[in-house]
C-alpha cells in the first residue's frame, strides 16, 4: 500500500495514473497486521494464565512463600498484560474509520507494549523490596505444596510460551506479552528450585534470594521492551533503516536532483511509513520517478506505505518549511 502524490497534475489525472501504474491506496494491511494474525494463541494463553493464577495466589498465601507470591505477581501482570494486548489488537482491528483518526487506532498496540514494560518494572521492584526485607528473617515454609504449584506453573507458562513465540517475532505488542510469559516461566523454575533446596537443606533464606533473582532477571527485558515502544511513540526511524543511505538511493534515481523532507517512522508492528520530497529536473517524467522510488523503498527497505511528492527544480515554496 502506498500513497504517491505528484502536485503537478490534477486529482483526476492522479487517479488515472494510480490505476494505470498499479498504485493501490486500499487499506488491506489492517487484515494482515501481525497482532491480528495471532489473536487465537493470545486468547488461549490468557485463559490458561488466569485459571492458574487463582491456584497460585491461594497456595502462596497459605504457605507464605515469597518466591511463589512473586511468581503469582508475575502471573497477575501476565494476565493484565495479555488482556491489554488482546484489547489493543481488537480495538485497532475493529475501529471504524474516523476523519480525525487518519491512522486508525494502530498505536494502541504500542501503548499496550509500553504498559507491559511499566508493569514488569513495578513487579520487579516490589519483589526486590520484599526480598530485602525477608533476608534477615525468612519464615519457615512447607516446600511440598510450593513445589507442586511451581511445576504446574511451569507447564502452564511453557504452553503459553510456545503459543506466543511466533507472534513475538512479528508484533511488538505480542513481544511484550511473550516477555511477560517468559519471565514468569523462569520464575516458575525459580520456585521449583527454591522448594527443592529448602525442602532438602532447610535453608529458609533460599526463598527470598530466588525471588530477588527473578526480579533482577526481569529488569533488562522490561527496559528493552519499553525502549522499543518509546522509539515508536516518538516516531524515531526504525533501527534497521539507514536514512542517509536511503536518501542517497532516492537521489540516485534518474532525473532526481535533490531529496529533502525525508521522514521514516513506525506506525505499529510491521507497518513502517515514509514521506519525502523528490525534486526533479524540469521535463522529467514524474510517473517514472514515482514508480522507481516506490520500488526502491519496497524492495530495499521493506516500506510499502510511502507518500512521495515530486516537484520540478524550478518550483519554489518548499524551502519555506521551518520544521
Amino acid at each position: 500500500m502506498s500513497h504517491d502524490h505528484d502536485h503537478d497534475h490534477d486529482d483526476d489525472d492522479h487517479d488515472r495514473r494510480g490505476r494505470s501504474h498499479g498504485h493501490d491506496h486500499g487499506h488491506g494491511v489492517a487484515a494482515l497486521r501481525a497482532g491480528a494474525r495471532h489473536t487465537r494463541p493470545l486468547v488461549i494463553s490468557l485463559g490458561l494464565i488466569v485459571a492458574f493464577l487463582v491456584v497460585q495466589v491461594v497456595v502462596g498465601v497459605i504457605t507464605g512463600s515469597l518466591a511463589l507470591l512473586s511468581d503469582a505477581g508475575h502471573m497477575a501482570t501476565d494476565a493484565l498484560g495479555l488482556g491489554m494486548a488482546l484489547a489493543a489488537i481488537q480495538a485497532a482491528s475493529n475501529a471504524r474509520v474516523h476523519p480525525q483518526r487518519t491512522f486508525g487506532l494502530y498505536r494502541l498496540e504500542i501503548l499496550a507494549a509500553l504498559a507491559n514494560a511499566v508493569l514488569l518494572f513495578g513487579v520487579a521492584g516490589y519483589v526486590l523490596f520484599e526480598a530485602a526485607g525477608r533476608l534477615g528473617d525468612a519464615p519457615d515454609i512447607d516446600s511440598v505444596p510450593v513445589l507442586v504449584v511451581g511445576v504446574l506453573g511451569l507447564v502452564v507458562n511453557l504452553v503459553a510460551f510456545l503459543l506466543l513465540r511466533a507472534g513475538s517475532k512479528e508484533s511488538i505488542n505480542l513481544q511484550g506479552a511473550y516477555l511477560e510469559v517468559l519471565s514468569d516461566m523462569l520464575g516458575s523454575v525459580g520456585v521449583i528450585l527454591a522448594a527443592i533446596v529448602w525442602g532438602v537443606t532447610g535453608w529458609a533464606w533460599v526463598d527470598p534470594v530466588i525471588g530477588a533473582a527473578i526480579g533482577v532477571f526481569i529488569l533488562p527485558r522490561a527496559w528493552k521492551l519499553g525502549r522499543e515502544a518509546l522509539r515508536v511513540l516518538v516516531q524515531a526511524a526504525p533501527a534497521g533503516i539507514d536514512l542517509v543511505a536511503m536518501q542517497a538511493e532516492l537521489a540516485g534515481i534518474t532525473g532526481v536532483v535533490d531529496v529533502h523532507d525525508l521522514h521514516v517512522w513506525t506506525l505499529t508492528s510491521e507497518m513502517d511509513v515514509a514521506t519525502a520530497h523528490l525534486m526533479v529536473a524540469a521535463g522529467t517524467d514524474s510517473h517514472v520517478v514515482l514508480d522507481r522510488a516506490r520500488e526502491l523503498l519496497a524492495v530495499r527497505h521493506g516500506i510499502t506505505h510511502a507518500t512521495l511528492q515530486v516537484e520540478p527544480d524550478d518550483h519554489c515554496g518548499c524551502d519555506e518549511v521551518t520544521w
